[in-house]
């Protein structure tokens, strides 16, 4: 079986509140085969998560409302979703930002601009984890 249908039916949640980057995500898990679900924020996202039952979730840092942090706690708080991995994504790739989303119970952090490359090889990594 091929590595493509090996991702089909795989949902990758982004939630970010710049367009650029849910659009630039989006894109490069399209091409390589992944359903992806996008939110503007913490809100919209966990009103989504029920509905998609992402697995994987990058999340934003900095968004109105409901940051990152917020919003990775309340994931990981929720006993159906505590196991997905949550991915913190932020322009800073700063020790205190590392720091406190591990608190949260992030399990990974990707510094923005981030690659295509970069990307996919965060969701196989996490992807991978979760089946062994």
């Amino acid at each position: 079986m091929s590595d493509m249908a090996n991702r089909n039916g795989i949902k990758v949640m982004v939630i970010d509140d710049s367009n650029t980057i849910r659009k630039s995500a989006e894109i490069f898990l399209v091409q390589s085969g992944y359903q992806v679900v996008l939110a503007e924020d913490g809100f919209d996202a966990l009103a989504k998560i029920a509905d998609h039952h992402p697995d994987v979730i990058f999340c934003d840092i900095l968004m109105p409302r409901l940051d990152g942090y917020q919003t990775c706690a309340l994931i990981k708080k929720n006993p159906r979703l505590a196991g997905t991995p949550v991915i913190m994504l932020s322009s800073k790739d700063g020790l205190f930002d590392r720091a406190r989303g591990r608190m949260v119970g992030s399990d990974e952090y990707l510094t923005k601009p981030f690659t295509k490359d970069s990307l996919l090889k965060t969701v196989a990594a996490h992807l991978a984890r979760r089946r062994s």
